[in-house]
């Protein structure tokens, strides 16, 4: 993938951290990770404490699926411009502020609602974040590939992991807290009103310029001549078919024109890498549940603890991709990301001591923050920053697709089985995933062989 890589010394690896767009991804990214647990890890832990059934839990993950099928309307944040916010703002920035807006909104009216007495409405609003949430990642994702070049993706996606983490603390250990101080409303107002430090952070940053290639504007016109070549067609769908074209369709023929059979690949090994911790993700709580540790614990350890030990990883994974390239990064990352769920397991029946929960959350988490950053920045580096948007989109909900869908039954594999069979079927299902980067590495060795994650430093 990437042999040819030039490798850096460790201090030039980390002089990357003091960069004016690295440190901006750091508050774009606690705006990011704001609302994924509020209708995730929080709000089971929410659900649970008012004794709504595991199997119930389990379902209500599937709003997270929208997440993973963002990739339907990115066309429209890559092109559609915003009436006034696109004006004032520019493209990336417009939607970015409109996504954060819908989530503020969709937080209050959850910190409103009782899920004792009305649980639909909860599912609705909890949908509306999930939502409004994944059109601010779809534009903050396209914000960050197009505000720097491939060589310093790895220390955005590190402190963009790092700002998520942040985010996580105060969603998640900090609603925890406020939980146990005064309500859930009063939890999911405070996070509402925090969701004002991602709008101050894109009115204080530049919009940012896209590159484009000379292969790339030299496509767009020629399918956009094609189309105008129908005088007999309306006006208006003449317009639409062009739009589309240039909207959903380039950006696919571009990416299988760069690749070629390799994209196949690539694809799969997109939507296995974060199988095995996504799948088994919305039983992890339950678990740290029934086994008797209290919300403070959990907060302190599984929380507070365990950002410390994210930041690491993350900060761990952005130098080791500075400085040796992607792929024996994203190797390494697959590889623990498996391996710990395995811990999990064990924990299961270790009676609820602190020290196995210690553990856990250690190995959980310092594998995640660097597998994280590693895989963030691969996935960058796959993508034409003429389609930043479309492209990025459709790679992060094809990586969280398929986990998301297998997570809703972690419910029933727990009711049947139990919790340490289920955290070791989580493990196998990270396997397909060290096989394909193995097979890529392979690949990027032999003479000839075309580079999965090319650059686009030069564009």
């Amino acid at each position: 993938m990437d042999a040819t890589a030039p490798k850096q010394s460790w201090r030039e690896a980390l002089a990357v951290y003091r960069r004016p767009t690295v440190i901006t991804m750091l508050l774009l990214g606690f705006s990011a990770g704001l609302p994924f647990m509020l209708v995730f890890a929080t709000l089971s832990a929410w659900l649970r404490e008012l004794d709504v059934s595991r199997t119930a839990i389990g379902f209500f993950s599937w709003v997270g699926i929208t997440y993973s099928i963002k990739f339907i309307w990115s066309p429209v944040v890559d092109r559609m411009p915003l009436p006034v916010l696109g004006r004032w703002l520019g493209q990336r920035r417009s939607w970015i502020v409109l996504g954060q807006l819908g989530i503020a909104t969709g937080l209050v009216g959850m910190a409103l609602t009782d899920p004792r007495t009305a649980l639909l409405p909860v599912a609705l609003l909890a949908l509306l974040v999930a939502f409004a949430s994944a059109t601010q990642d779809v534009a903050i994702d396209a914000f960050r590939i197009e505000s720097d070049i491939d060589r310093y993706q790895g220390a955005l996606a590190a402190t963009y992991q790092m700002g998520y983490r942040m985010a996580i603390l105060a969603s998640y250990t900090g609603a925890l807290y406020l939980t146990d101080l005064g309500s859930w409303t009063i939890a999911y107002l405070v996070m509402a009103g925090l969701m004002g430090v991602g709008m101050v952070t894109v009115l204080l940053r530049p919009e940012p310029v896209a590159r484009v290639d000379r292969l790339t504007a030299a496509q767009e016109p020629r399918v956009v001549a094609f189309v105008d070549a129908h005088p007999d067609m309306p006006g208006w769908l003449r317009q639409t078919l062009a739009w589309l074209i240039g909207a959903v369709v380039c950006p696919l023929t571009d990416f299988f024109g760069r690749f070629g059979w390799l994209a196949l690949v690539v694809l799969a090994l997109v939507a296995s890498f974060r199988i095995s911790d996504i799948a088994m993700a919305s039983m992890a709580n339950p678990l740290y549940i029934d086994l008797g540790y209290s919300k403070a614990m959990i907060a302190n350890i599984s929380g507070a603890y365990g950002l410390a030990m994210t930041m690491i990883g993350a900060v761990l994974g952005g130098a080791l991709a500075a400085r040796y390239g992607l792929m024996r990064p994203l190797l390494l990352g697959a590889v623990l990301a498996a391996a710990t769920n395995l811990l999990f397991a064990w924990m299961a029946g270790q009676g609820g001591a602190a020290w196995a929960l210690v553990i856990t959350i250690s190995a959980d988490n310092l594998s995640g923050g660097l597998a994280g950053s590693v895989f963030i920045a691969w996935l960058s580096s796959l993508t034409n920053t003429a389609y930043t948007a479309t492209q990025y989109a459709l790679f992060s909900s094809l990586m969280t697709l398929p986990g998301k869908f297998l997570s809703g039954f972690g419910g029933i594999v727990v009711d049947a089985l139990g919790y340490p069979s289920f955290f070791v079927i989580s493990a196998v299902l990270g396997l397909p995933a060290i096989l394909l980067i193995v097979f890529l590495m392979r690949r990027a060795t032999k003479p000839g062989a075309v580079d999965a994650a090319p650059s686009t430093d030069g564009q």
